[in-house]
C-alpha cells in the first residue's frame, strides 16, 4: 500500500498546489481538543499534520513549544493516549498524520512496539529532530519493516550534506528555515536558492519549516519548496484559546493556504 504522505504530494503537484504542514502539541491543552483542532486544521486546508509528543527537555524547541509540551506532559499525555486519539482520528480522516518526537520517547517505549504501533494505528511517518542523520539505523530498519517513514532534516549548515541526505529521504525533507530552535519569526534570510540547489537531483518534495509565522511569509517560502511547515504560530493560537482555540486556529490554517494554492 502506498504511504499517504506520497500520494498526498502527487496530488498536489497534480493540482499545481504547495503543501501545507501544520504542527500541534498532542494533549495541549487536552486530547479532546487535540482531536477537534486536527479535523479542523484539514477541514480548512492542512494537508499533512504533525502531532507533537510532549518531552521534558525539548531542546530543539523555543518557548512557545517548550511550554505546551510543560501543559500536555501536567495533563497526564502519555504515548499510548496519542495513539488512542490517533485511533479516533483515523475512523474520521484519511490524510497523512506523523509524529514529531525525540529519540529517546521511542527508546523507552520500545523501538519495535513503537513502530508497530505506527503502523497499526496508521501513522504514516516520523519526524525526530534530535536523531542526526549518521546514527538513523538507530530506528531506520524497524521504520522500513513496519512502512513507517523516518522523515530526513536539513539545516542551513548541511549545504555539502543536502545530496547524501536528500538521496537516503523518504516522503518529504524537512528542511530548517534557520539555525536556532523553533520559534515564530518576521523574516527568514536563509539563501534557499543556493541550499536547495543539489535538491534538483531528487524526486523527494522539500518543505520549509521553522519560524513561518504569516500567509506572507508561507507564500515567500514556497516559492523555494514543495510546501511550508507552521508550528509555533497555531501553538501560540492554542495556548490563547485553550479548549476555545479551534476555530481561531482553523481561520488562521485557511489563510496560510490561500497563497499555496
Amino acid at each position: 500500500m502506498k504511504n499517504r504522505i506520497d500520494s498526498c504530494f502527487e496530488q498536489l503537484k497534480a493540482n499545481n498546489e504547495k503543501a501545507l504542514i501544520t504542527f500541534i502539541t498532542a494533549g495541549d491543552p487536552d486530547m479532546e481538543t487535540t482531536e477537534k483542532l486536527v479535523l479542523e486544521m484539514f477541514d480548512k486546508g492542512a494537508d499533512i499534520i504533525e502531532l507533537g509528543v510532549p518531552f521534558s527537555d525539548p531542546i530543539a524547541e523555543g518557548k512557545t513549544i517548550q511550554l505546551a509540551s510543560q501543559r500536555s506532559l501536567k495533563g497526564g499525555t502519555t504515548l499510548d493516549k496519542i495513539f488512542d486519539v490517533v485511533k479516533s482520528l483515523r475512523t474520521k480522516t484519511d490524510k497523512p498524520l506523523l509524529l514529531m518526537m525525540y529519540v529517546n520517547t521511542i527508546f523507552k517505549y520500545g523501538t519495535e512496539r513503537f513502530f508497530k504501533n505506527c503502523a497499526e494505528y496508521q501513522i504514516d511517518g516520523v519526524i525526530v529532530p534530535d536523531l542526526p542523520f549518521e546514527e538513523r539505523d538507530e530506528i531506520q530498519p524497524t521504520a522500513d519493516k513496519y512502512g513507517v517513514y523516518n522523515i530526513n532534516l536539513v539545516s542551513p549548515t548541511s549545504a555539502d550534506r543536502v545530496s547524501m541526505i536528500a538521496a537516503e529521504s523518504k516522503g518529504f525533507l524537512y528542511v530548517v528555515s534557520s539555525l536556532g530552535v523553533t520559534g515564530t519569526r518576521s523574516d527568514i534570510t536563509t539563501d534557499f536558492d543556493k541550499l536547495l540547489a543539489p535538491m534538483k537531483d531528487f524526486d523527494v518534495p522539500c518543505c520549509i519549516g521553522f519560524g513561518i509565522s504569516s500567509p506572507e511569509l508561507a507564500e515567500k517560502m514556497s516559492a523555494f519548496c514543495d510546501g511550508v511547515i507552521v508550528g509555533s504560530a497555531i501553538v501560540n493560537r492554542v495556548a490563547e484559546g485553550g479548549k476555545d482555540s479551534v476555530p481561531a486556529v482553523g481561520e488562521f490554517v485557511a489563510a496560510l493556504k490561500e497563497p499555496l494554492r
